[in-house]
């Protein structure tokens, strides 16, 4: 399966170690991936792809929201409409879940089904997910 990982770093950071690692166990299980940095890159090839990931943390330790970035590429892409997609926040702040939560409302507004979710606490635990994805 081709798949792409959004990362989206707060700060305009390169893609951290969670988004990498996540990428890592799912070329172990196989799967063609691609890690695009949200501040650098554009959406326009995410419709290319079998399945989207979309990676990012909360936007400050006191807040569920996520970096603005990531419902701009999101709707950059031309068409994003029942694509399947799994969506990633990693564990820091007291509103973590919001941040998720957010991030879900993001990629399903513009049209995406969701069907994986989860709070990555450090880089083997994104890996061991990465390994679960189309498994």
């Amino acid at each position: 399966m081709r798949i792409v990982i959004v990362s989206a770093a707060p700060g305009r950071k390169a893609p951290p170690d969670y988004a990498l690692s996540l990428a890592q166990g799912m070329k172990a299980m196989g799967h063609y991936v691609d890690v695009l940095d949200a501040w650098t890159g554009d959406g326009h090839r995410l419709p290319g792809y079998d399945y989207v990931v979309a990676v990012t943390q909360a936007a400050s330790f006191f807040s569920g929201k996520i970096p603005e970035i990531v419902p701009a590429i999101l709707s950059a892409a031309s068409n994003l409409v029942g694509k399947k997609g799994a969506a990633f926040v990693m564990k820091g702040g007291l509103f973590t879940d919001r941040a998720l939560a957010n991030l879900m409302k993001a990629m399903e507004k513009e049209g995406m089904r969701v069907n994986w979710s989860d709070i990555l606490f450090n880089p083997p635990h994104a890996e061991a997910m990465g390994k679960l994805i189309g498994a």
